[in-house]
Formats: C-alpha cells, sequence, structure tokens
C-alpha cells in the first residue's frame, strides 16, 4: 500500500487531499480516486486539480458548481410563484395595436394583470425587443416578485441554438443581479414551433443558464457561490422525451465545465501529471462504461513515440500519455471512433522561444485546449452511454520547456510509424506530439478519427477568434461534424487540403520537416498530420486556435465538448 501512496503521490501530490477516497484499479496505475454517486439532474463536478509542485503555493479551492434543477411544465405563467418570471420576446412580439395595447396574446394577459405597466415600462425603458436587450420590473404583491423581458431579436421558428443559448444566458444574469434561487422562462411566441424544435430549444436554454451561472472562481481568495436552484421551463411540453433532453443538456454542460477549468488551470497547477490524474478520475467516477491507461515516458520509448518524446525532453515534469477507452454497457459496437487532443500543458516555444508582441506566451496554458475538449466530452459521455459506440479518447500529455536535454533546431526525431521529421522549428511542437497520437488511435483499431489542437496562429488570421478550422479529405466526416455544429451553435468551417503545398514541407535530410513557410501555415500543418494517419480511416483535424479563448471574459470556452458529444451521439444512432 505504501508503494501505491508513493506513486500516486509522486503522480498529483500530497495523498492527504479528500480527493483520494477509494481504490480504483486502472491498466497502468492504481489510484485513489473518488466516485460521488450521480443524481438525476443535478449538475455536479467530481474532479479537483491538485497542483503536482509547490511552485506559487498556489491550491485551486474547490469548483463552485452550479446545481440547478430544471423542470418542463404547462401550468398558467401567470399563477406561477417565484423570484423572476422571465419572458423572451421577439422585436415582432412588442408590437402593439392602435390602441398602443400589445398584439401578442401573452404580453397583453401580463399588462392587463399589472394595470399597463408593463406597456408603459417597455416604453420608457425603450425596450423593443432586440437581441441583447433585457429589462426587470419589481412587482411587490404578486406571485413573481420580478418580471424580465429578454430579447431574442428578430426571432422565427427556426432560431438558432446560440439565440436560446444567448436566453439562458440573460436569466443568469438577471439571477444573479436579483440574487434570485427560483426562475420561470416562458416565450412570448411558440405557436408553431414543432415538437423536436421545442426539445432543442429547452436544451439550450437549459445550457446557456447553467454555463451563464457558472464562474471559475478556483483560483481567487474571495468568490460567491451561485443561488440559483431551479429553472421551470413553461410552455415547450412536458415528458420523459423532454426530462431526458434536459437531462442529456447538463450532463454535457458537466463536461463543458470541465474543458473550461483545465484550461483556465493555471500551467504551475495543471501538469501533464496532474491531467493524467484527472483522466484517471473520471475513469473511476464512470467505471462502468470507461476505463484509463496512463503511459509513462519509457513505455512511450518502447511504442517508438520518438516525436513525442523530443517535445517532452526538456521539462521538468515527466510527459503522461493518456488513453480513456468507452465501451457501451451492452457490448455491442458498430461504430469505433477516437478523438485525439492536443495536451501542451504549457508552452513555451522550446529554442525557438515566443517572443515579441502578440506571441501570447503568457496565455499558452491553452494549449491543452484540444485535450480538455477531450476529456470534457469523455466525462459527459461517460454519463450519457450511448449505444452502440466505442470511442477512444487519446492525449500526449506533456510540456514544451528549454533545457540542455531539450529538443534542438536541426534535430530529427523518428515518430511511432517509422517516419522521420526534422524539426525546423521548435515552436511547431503540438503536432509532432500529435504525429505519435494519431499513429496510436490508428493501431487501436479507430475508423474514424477527429483530432483538436490549437495549433497555429495561421487559422486565427484566417478565421478570426470565434471559429474553428476544419481539414479533412473526407467529405462524409466533415458532413457528420457539421451536422453535430448545427446543433450545438459552435462555429467551424471547412478549409482547404492542398496536396501542392506539402512540397513546402519536404525535408533534405529527412521524410520531412515540421513547419513550411508563413503562407498558408494552417493548410501545412494539417497536410503534416495527414502523413500519420492510416489511408484507411477516416479522418478530421480541428484547428480551435481561436475559439478556445475569450479575450473579454479572459477566460477559457469550453469549445469543442457539445460538438464531440453530439458527433458520436449521431454515430451511436
Amino acid at each position: 500500500m505504501a508503494a501505491v501512496a508513493a506513486v500516486v503521490s509522486s503522480l498529483v501530490g500530497s495523498s492527504s487531499s479528500p480527493v483520494f477516497t477509494k481504490l480504483h484499479t486502472c491498466p497502468i496505475l492504481r489510484l485513489f480516486i473518488a466516485a460521488p454517486p450521480p443524481s438525476f439532474r443535478r449538475l455536479r463536478m467530481a474532479h479537483t486539480l491538485i497542483p503536482h509542485a509547490s511552485l506559487g503555493l498556489t491550491k485551486p479551492s474547490a469548483s463552485a458548481i452550479p446545481e440547478i434543477a430544471f423542470s418542463a411544465k404547462e401550468t398558467d405563467f401567470s399563477e406561477w410563484k417565484g423570484d423572476i418570471l422571465a419572458v423572451a420576446v421577439s422585436e415582432k412580439d412588442m408590437s402593439k395595436d392602435s390602441n398602443s395595447k400589445f398584439e401578442n396574446t401573452i404580453l397583453r394577459r401580463l399588462d392587463n394583470q399589472l394595470g399597463g405597466l408593463l406597456g408603459e415600462a417597455s416604453a420608457e425603458e425603450d425596450f423593443t425587443g432586440k437581441a441583447g436587450q433585457s429589462t426587470i420590473l419589481r412587482l411587490p404583491g404578486l406571485g413573481f416578485r420580478r418580471l424580465g423581458l429578454i430579447g431574442l431579436g428578430q426571432c422565427k421558428p427556426s432560431t438558432t441554438t446560440t439565440t436560446y443559448k444567448g436566453l439562458g444566458e440573460a436569466i443568469a444574469s438577471a439571477a444573479k443581479a436579483a440574487q434570485a434561487s427560483n426562475v420561470a422562462i416562458v416565450l412570448a411566441s411558440s405557436e408553431g414551433i414543432s415538437s423536436d424544435t421545442k426539445l432543442h430549444t429547452a436544451s439550450a436554454i437549459a445550457s446557456g443558464t447553467v454555463l451563464g451561472v457558472y464562474e471559475d472562481n478556483r483560483f481567487k481568495s474571495e468568490s460567491k457561490k451561485p443561488l440559483l436552484k431551479s429553472v421551470d421551463i413553461i410552455g415547450l411540453g412536458t415528458g420523459p422525451e423532454l426530462e431526458n433532453k434536459l437531462k442529456y443538456a447538463v450532463d454535457v454542460c458537466s463536461g463543458v465545465i470541465l474543458g473550461k477549468e483545465l484550461v483556465n488551470a493555471p500551467p504551475n497547477v495543471l501538469t501533464p501529471g496532474v491531467m493524467a490524474a484527472e483522466a484517471s478520475g473520471i475513469a473511476a467516477e464512470f467505471s462502468d462504461v470507461l476505463t484509463a491507461t496512463i503511459l509513462d515516458a519509457d513505455q512511450c520509448k518502447e511504442l517508438k513515440m520518438g516525436s513525442y518524446l523530443g517535445v517532452a525532453a526538456a521539462s521538468a515534469n515527466p510527459p503522461h500519455f493518456i488513453h480513456i477507452c468507452y465501451k457501451p454497457l451492452n457490448g455491442q459496437v458498430k461504430a469505433k471512433l477516437a478523438i485525439v487532443g492536443k495536451g501542451l500543458t504549457f508552452d513555451s516555444g522550446g529554442y525557438n522561444i515566443k517572443t515579441g508582441p502578440g506571441c501570447m506566451i503568457e496565455l499558452m496554458k491553452f494549449d491543452m485546449g484540444g485535450s480538455a475538449a477531450a476529456l470534457g466530452a469523455a466525462k459527459a459521455i461517460g454519463q450519457i452511454k450511448p449505444p452502440g459506440v466505442e470511442v477512444h479518447f487519446i492525449v500526449a500529455a506533456c510540456e514544451n520547456m528549454i533545457s540542455g536535454t531539450g529538443m534542438r533546431p536541426g534535430d530529427i526525431v523518428t515518430a511511432s510509424n517509422g517516419k522521420t521529421i526534422e524539426v525546423n522549428n521548435t515552436d511547431a511542437e503540438g503536432r509532432l506530439t500529435l504525429a505519435d497520437a494519431l499513429v496510436y488511435a490508428c493501431k487501436e483499431g479507430a475508423e474514424k478519427i477527429v483530432d483538436l489542437a490549437t495549433l497555429t496562429g495561421a487559422c486565427i488570421v484566417a478565421l478570426g477568434p470565434d471559429i474553428a478550422g476544419v481539414f479533412t479529405p473526407s467529405d462524409e466526416l466533415a458532413r457528420e461534424i457539421f451536422a453535430a455544429s448545427d446543433i450545438t451553435g459552435e462555429k467551424f468551417w471547412r478549409m482547404p487540403l492542398e496536396e501542392s503545398y506539402w512540397e513546402s514541407m519536404k525535408s533534405g535530410v529527412a521524410d520531412m520537416v515540421n513547419t513550411g513557410g508563413r503562407q498558408g501555415g494552417a493548410i501545412t500543418a494539417a497536410l503534416f498530420l495527414k502523413q500519420f494517419v492510416d489511408e484507411k480511416v477516416q479522418w478530421l483535424h480541428i484547428d480551435m486556435a481561436g475559439p478556445v479563448w475569450n479575450d473579454k471574459k479572459r477566460s477559457a470556452t469550453g469549445f469543442g465538448v457539445s460538438t464531440l458529444v453530439e458527433w458520436v451521439l449521431k454515430n451511436s444512432s
């Protein structure tokens, strides 16, 4: 037992933490991991980041995760009792007749109930229902203490997921401002919305509310816990199908929040070893469907992962190769998928160190955004438990640092498929780690592979901060990802895989170099990754360097998790 505790301590830190409460066995490591029982519609987070070293004496506090109960009801909204009744209105809903009365039935009823106060207040506040507008009225003496109007813009029955997620975020903002513990939401116009659309609408509202309430305060000396405890969604139907859809939204949110927290964690806290412990914790929590394999540097050397190990060579924090495998409860598998995430917990650039304005070295903790998406998706899939599909979540976690043992420009590394790479830029390290991870995924028998990486600044230049680039030779796989993103509202754009650009990636002394010229940098990076995927395997690369981070909020976005989960479910069905 002492030997086991020593392994745990060397991986994640002191074993005195309450996270170590029971023995869990995985193929490589034996860890003490907490595994709290799941609840139906409660959002929870079982993981706790534990610093690998004492650098800065920084230890994160426990996550303040929203625990919100969502209920679908078909009650009379005017008789609802609680803190805030929120009414979502479009610009059309705000139109009035010749007598200055609302034409919309719901708004007319509310205005009559309030003796015309709603019409007067909306006029005084110049509330027209535009997207992003909101106004809150305090109404003492009624069943609901506040009435909120939230604008949807030029809303139509086909209104996008993004709009309704925004509605949920607006509800969360109003609840925070009013310190409300319960809220009801009703659409002023829900006529003509199909049953399927109602399901997606309710799910999007729930997702937006949870993510809007959540704040990552683990590294602040003082923080407030979220107060919102319940949300009633009125007028979008009831029944088991809708209840399951709301539970699904909460499950996906738990994965998105995990992704956010991993990216937000500073590199002195989230080391490769801690990420490996997080992965093992996810597998422990959902051990009925997930298993974790963690390979150390010696085991990676046995697998001839020279490309990955070359990147890790300079760091005092050892690399950890992470493999979580999901297998359905019934054992029947009709599709084998792999999700590969880039896992650089910090990227200094190596000897080609990041310097100068715009190099963003201070934000290079987000260079593991792809792995955060993969692990967040693994957590969500572990809760949802889709049938008929096997999924491999793979991360080659390491740091790209500088030392006398580090990889140098001009070195040649050999990947696990035998291909040799002349390193002409140590700051193009992510593709080197992904090379061995992609070979590993192919050897695991994956029929379809999606990799996600904060790979190139070139993709940010091309598509800006909100859109991820998609590169694939497979039209079928591209259709699957874009169909998933249509549901989630995440933004992707397909980019060309111009084979003639590969000419710039040829080496005089090895099979290839790891970077081409500045022009078309995102394309040549994708072409590099293509060299490590079996031709029989469908493969798609997502360059998420832009949308991984929100500059305005100075925080991670959790990008990719929801689309990955939808993609897995589409292959399941």
